[in-house]
């Protein structure tokens, strides 16, 4: 059987990496960083949009940005045109 990561890729989910930068509760004028990453949907980000909820209701450091990447892994074949035909004996 195929894993639930291969199945959402053929879904259209992508490879998503957040790079999240947090103020200490303790010191607020120190950022610290943390990377989230997982299988998303892009232009929304459902995955990651509950995770950062999950964040802002649970967690004590504050947001101070996040920068995401997206990556489709499985896309459709690159077909390129052949301008002649060669033979072999």
């Amino acid at each position: 059987m195929a894993s639930q990561e291969f199945l959402k890729q053929l879904h259209g989910y992508g490879l998503t990496t957040a790079h999240i930068l947090y103020r200490r509760p303790d010191h607020p004028w120190l950022l610290q960083t943390y990377l989230w990453q997982d299988y998303d949907l892009h232009p929304h980000f459902p995955e990651l949009n509950k995770f950062l909820g999950f964040w802002r209701e649970k967690l004590e450091g504050p947001l101070h940005s996040v920068t995401v990447a997206h990556s489709r892994l499985i896309k459709p074949a690159e077909i390129k045109a052949v301008d002649g035909m060669f033979q072999l004996h």
